[in-house]
C-alpha cells in the first residue's frame, strides 16, 4: 500500500507546487456565484430553504438536464439525475449503496490518488486494470474478469488523472457490452468531462445508461467552485433505485439543496456555459505553457504527452529511478510534484509523476519548470 497524499489547501507561498489540482484564485467567480446568490433570494419563497426532495429540487436537476443535454449533444432527462455533494461524496455514496465490504471493484492504475481511501472504507478488494494509449487496457480487463468478479468497476474516461488520457469510444462500448455480461456496474468519473482544449471526448457515459449498468458522476468543482460541494449523478435505472432508497436521504433530503438554487440561477441565465468557455482557452493555455516548458528544460530527461483537456501532465523518469528520491531537491528548489507511487495502489510507478498546471499562471508555468530542471539534473 502506497502512502496516501492529503489535502493541506493552499500551496506554500513562494513554492510553485504543482502536486496542486484546484483552480488558481482568478479562475474562482466571486461576482458569478454573488450574482446567483441575489437572484435566488429576490425570487425565493419560504419553502426553498426546507428539506429538498431526495433526488434533488426538480427545477434544478431540469436546468441541469438541458445544460448536459447542450453539451452532450444528446437529450437528458432529468429523471435520470440525481444532486450529489460533489465527486468525493458521490463516490463514498455509491460504495455504500452499491457495494459491501469484500466486493471487488476494478480500478485503473493508476488512478486518482483520493479514490483509493474511499474504496478501501467500504472494505473492497482494489484490482488493478493497467491504463494504456486509449485508456484502460480492457483487453487486460476481460482477463481480470476470468479470476474476479467484480461488483463496481471505476473508471476516469475523460483526461484521466493523472494520466490525461481519453477512454476510446471503442473501448467504451466494450466496457458496457461486459457490465450486462458479468453485472458489474461502471462508476465512470467524469470531473474532467467539459475541460477539454481542443476536441472534444466522446459523450459522457451518462448517455449510454440504456446500454449497461452505468452510474456518471459530475461535478461543479472543477467547472464553478470546489467550495460549493455540488455534483450529480445520472444512473441507469436499476442503481438510480438504490442510490434513492438510502435512509439519509429519507431522513434529510438531499445532500447540498441551497448550493443547488444558486447553481439552478447560474443556468437558467445561461452563465455557466460561458464560464466553462473560459475555463477551456485558459486551461488550454496554461497546457501549452507546461508542454513548452519541458520541452526547453527538461526534454530528454523525462517523456511526457500533451493532455487534451483535464489538469494533469504524465510524465515518466527513465527506469530504475524513484521520484520520491526528486522530492527533497525539488521542495529546495521550491517547487513540487506528485509521485506516480501515489497514484497507484501497490505503490508502483515509482519512476512516474504527476503535474498539474491549473494552480498557476503561464510566468509561474515556466518558471516552476526551470526550477524542477535545477532538481532533476545535478
Amino acid at each position: 500500500m502506497s502512502a496516501q497524499p492529503s489535502f493541506d489547501g493552499a500551496p506554500e507561498r513562494g513554492t510553485i507546487n504543482f502536486s496542486v489540482g484546484q483552480p488558481s484564485a482568478d479562475l474562482l467567480p466571486l461576482a458569478l456565484l454573488a450574482g446567483g446568490c441575489e437572484r435566488f433570494f429576490k425570487d425565493a419563497a419560504p419553502f426553498d430553504l426546507n428539506y429538498g426532495q431526495r433526488q434533488g429540487d426538480a427545477r434544478f436537476r431540469t436546468v441541469l438536464a438541458d445544460f448536459l443535454a447542450g453539451a452532450s449533444g444528446a437529450a437528458v432527462d432529468p429523471d435520470t439525475l440525481m444532486l450529489t455533494g460533489g465527486i468525493s461524496q458521490a463516490l463514498d455514496y455509491a460504495c455504500s449503496r452499491l457495494a459491501k465490504a469484500g466486493d471487488v471493484i476494478f480500478v485503473e492504475e493508476p488512478s486518482y490518488p483520493f479514490a483509493f481511501p474511499i474504496f478501501r472504507d467500504h472494505g473492497l478488494e482494489i484490482i488493478s486494470v493497467p491504463v494504456d494509449a486509449g485508456g484502460m487496457d480492457v483487453d487486460r480487463f476481460e482477463q481480470l474478469l476470468t479470476q474476479y468478479r467484480p461488483t463496481l468497476v471505476y473508471t476516469i474516461p475523460a483526461f484521466h488523472n493523472p494520466t490525461g488520457r481519453v477512454l476510446e469510444a471503442a473501448h467504451r462500448e466494450r466496457l458496457l457490452a461486459l457490465s450486462r455480461q458479468h453485472g458489474f456496474t461502471i462508476l465512470a468519473d467524469e470531473v474532467y468531462q467539459l475541460l477539454y482544449h481542443g476536441t472534444p471526448p466522446p459523450p459522457s457515459f451518462g448517455t449510454r445508461i440504456a446500454a449497461g449498468n452505468v452510474v456518471a458522476l459530475g461535478t461543479f468543482s472543477k467547472i464553478l467552485a470546489p467550495a460549493l460541494r455540488l455534483g450529480w449523478i445520472q444512473a441507469s435505472p436499476e442503481p438510480m433505485q438504490r442510490l434513492l432508497a438510502s435512509g439519509a436521504l429519507i431522513s434529510g433530503g438531499n445532500f447540498n439543496h441551497f448550493a443547488s438554487h444558486v447553481v439552478r440561477k447560474i443556468l437558467e441565465a445561461g452563465e455557466l456555459a460561458a464560464f466553462v468557455a473560459t475555463l477551456r482557452a485558459r486551461y488550454a493555455e496554461r497546457a501549452q505553457a507546461m508542454d513548452a516548458a519541458l520541452g526547453k528544460h527538461l526534454a530528454g530527461v523525462v517523456r511526457w504527452e500533451k493532455p487534451g483537456g483535464g489538469y494533469f501532465f504524465w510524465l515518466e523518469l527513465p527506469d530504475g529511478t524513484d521520484a520520491a528520491t526528486l522530492e527533497a531537491a525539488a521542495r529546495a528548489a521550491g517547487t513540487g510534484f506528485l509521485t506516480g507511487s501515489a497514484c497507484s495502489n501497490a505503490g508502483g510507478l515509482r519512476n512516474c509523476l504527476r503535474l498539474s498546471f491549473a494552480h498557476y499562471s503561464v510566468s509561474d508555468i515556466h518558471e516552476g519548470i526551470a526550477r524542477l530542471r535545477r532538481a532533476f539534473v545535478r
